[in-house]
């Protein structure tokens, strides 16, 4: 049965799906004591296609960057859920780093990267507010225009 947060998630019509394996030499999450790193996720869709490919300012626009780091962010808490079986341990988001596929001049990348920050607050309410950073970035893996780290408090 769903938690309350996965009830939350499918009101807002997402399913979580099995996280897509590391692409190299490292694992989706570590869990040191009750902090959980996940490591960063890129926007693609469960079958592996990405939602955005490209750079922001230069043929991806703002609200394709924002579906891209809601898709990253869906990913990340498909990977909370494969560590800890249930996003209702989740007791705080701590942290979000955003990497933005970007042109040099693209001044927009926090407002990229509110596709992932809205989504946490939606799924966890005022635990899901979070410290953040983000970083424009001349290339991404696959040429993904947004990747998306994160840092999870949990019991």
């Amino acid at each position: 049965m769903a938690g309350t947060v996965e009830q939350k998630l499918s009101e807002l019509g997402i399913t979580l799906h099995e996280p897509n394996p590391p692409l190299a030499n490292y694992v989706g999450f570590v869990r040191t004591g009750n902090l959980l790193f996940v490591s960063g996720q890129v926007c693609n869709t469960p079958d592996g296609k990405l939602i955005a490919k490209g750079k922001l300012g230069s043929g991806v626009t703002i609200e394709q960057g924002v579906a891209a780091a809601r898709g990253c962010a869906i990913n990340l808490l498909a990977q909370v859920r494969m560590a800890l079986g249930d996003l209702d341990k989740v007791t705080r988001v701590v942290r979000l780093g955003g990497f933005i596929n970007a042109m040099p001049d693209f001044l927009d990348g926090p407002k990229v990267l509110n596709g992932a920050s809205d989504l946490m607050v939606a799924a966890f309410g005022d635990k899901g507010r979070h410290a953040r950073t983000t970083v424009g970035v001349a290339a991404l893996p696959g040429d993904a225009a947004v990747e998306v780290e994160g840092l999870f408090e949990v019991a």
